[in-house]
C-alpha cells in the first residue's frame, strides 16, 4: 500500500484522504490547528452550480462534483455514524426584471442540454410565501441541482470516517509517501514564494446562524445572500466578501447590516435569534478556479487549493481526481485548474 500524507484538515484535505483510504492507500492526515479550523469551518454550506450558460471545463467539473455528492455524503454519513447535514433540497431566485426574466428563460433551455436531465433549472410563479422573498416580476427561478450541506459537522463526519477506517489525524508528524498541501490561505502564500507573481490571496467572509426551522424549504438567493435551511432548525446567512481585513475571525458592522437585510428580505426571520456569529477567510487562487495538481518542481508533492466559494460543492470531484492522479497516475484535472496555470 502507498502512503498518503495530507497536509491540512479543511474539506479539500479530508475529502482527499477519505478517497486514497477507501482506494487502498495508508494515510495520514496532519494539521497543528485541528479538524475545520480555517474557512471549511463555517456555517454557511449553500452548494449551488453555476449557471448553465457559456459552459466551461470549471462548470462541467462542478456539475459532475454536486451529482456526485449525494452517493459521497451517503456513505460518510453511514460509516461515520454523524450526519453531516446534506441534502439536495434545491434553490429558489427571485427574478427582478424583465431582462432577468428573459436571460432566465435562455439559462432554462440552456439547462436542459447542458444538466443532460439530472437537473432542472426552471421558471415558477409558485413559492410557499412563508419562506420566499419578494419577486418584483411574480417569477422565481427554482433549480432542483442546488444543496445544502453544514460545513463544520460535515469535516468532522469525514473526520470520525477517516479513522473509523483506519486511517489517523494528528497534530503533527512527519511527511510518508506522497504529500499532499491542502493548507488554504496559508498554502496559497508558500505556492506563492515559489513564483514571482501572487497566485491567489485570502476573501474574508462573514456569516450568521439563526435560530429558525425552515423544514425541508429549499435554500433561498437574493440580494447576493444566500439563505440555507439547515436540518438542526437553524437557517445560516451570508457572507460577505471582504479583500482588506486586519482581525480574520472578527465580525463586525458589516455583519450587523447583512443580518439587518436578511430580517427585511424575509420577514419569517425578523424575530429569529441570532445563535452563532462566525468569519473566516476563504482561499481564492488567482484564476479563481481550484489549484490541483503536482507542486513544480517538488517531486511527491501536491496541491489542492482555492476552493473559495465552491469548495464543499467540488470536494467529491476534487477528491476524486487527486487521488486517481496519486495512487494510479491517471491525470483527470482540467487545463485550467493545474497549478502551473497560476503561476
Amino acid at each position: 500500500m502507498m502512503d498518503v500524507t495530507v497536509r491540512g484538515a479543511g474539506i479539500f484535505g479530508l475529502s482527499i484522504a477519505w478517497v486514497c483510504l477507501k482506494s487502498g492507500a495508508r494515510v495520514r492526515v496532519i494539521d497543528p490547528n485541528g479538524i475545520a479550523a480555517g474557512s471549511s469551518g463555517g456555517i454557511v454550506g449553500a452548494l449551488a452550480p453555476h449557471v448553465p450558460e457559456n459552459w466551461n471545463s470549471k462548470k462541467q467539473f462542478q456539475f459532475e462534483s454536486l451529482l456526485l455528492a449525494e452517493e459521497f455524503w451517503a456513505e460518510v454519513a453511514r460509516v461515520s455514524g454523524d450526519d453531516p447535514g446534506y441534502a439536495r433540497a434545491g434553490r429558489v431566485q427571485p427574478v427582478p426584471d424583465d431582462s432577468a426574466l428573459a436571460l432566465a428563460r435562455s439559462r432554462q433551455v440552456n439547462a436542459k442540454e447542458l444538466w443532460c436531465g439530472e437537473a432542472a433549472w426552471t421558471l415558477t410563479q409558485s413559492v410557499d410565501a412563508s419562506w420566499a422573498v419578494g419577486s418584483p416580476t411574480g417569477w422565481y427561478i427554482h433549480d432542483t441541482l442546488s444543496a445544502r450541506i453544514h460545513p463544520r459537522r460535515a469535516c468532522h463526519a469525514l473526520a470520525k470516517a477517516i479513522t473509523a477506517t483506519g486511517g489517523e489525524i494528528c497534530l503533527e508528524g512527519p511527511d510518508k509517501g506522497a504529500v499532499v498541501w491542502a493548507t488554504g490561505v496559508a498554502g496559497l502564500a508558500s505556492l506563492g514564494a515559489d513564483c514571482p507573481r501572487t497566485v491567489g490571496n485570502g476573501v474574508k467572509g462573514q456569516a450568521a446562524l439563526l435560530r429558525y426551522d425552515a423544514g425541508t424549504q429549499p435554500q433561498l438567493f437574493a440580494d447576493t445572500l444566500h439563505f440555507v435551511p439547515h436540518n438542526d432548525g437553524t437557517v445560516a446567512i451570508g457572507s460577505t466578501s471582504e479583500r482588506d481585513y486586519s482581525e480574520a475571525a472578527a465580525t463586525d458592522g458589516q455583519l450587523d447590516a447583512l443580518i439587518d437585510r436578511a430580517r427585511h428580505l424575509i420577514p419569517a426571520l425578523a424575530d429569529a435569534p441570532v445563535i452563532e456569529r462566525w468569519a473566516g477567510v476563504r482561499p481564492r487562487s488567482r484564476s479563481r478556479a481550484p489549484m490541483l495538481g503536482p507542486w513544480p518542481d517538488r517531486p511527491g508533492h501536491f496541491v489542492a487549493n482555492g476552493g473559495f466559494k465552491i469548495g464543499f460543492g467540488v470536494a467529491p470531484k476534487v477528491a476524486e481526481v487527486t487521488a486517481d492522479l496519486i495512487l494510479q497516475g491517471r491525470d483527470e484535472i482540467p487545463k485550467g485548474f493545474e497549478v502551473g496555470a497560476s503561476f
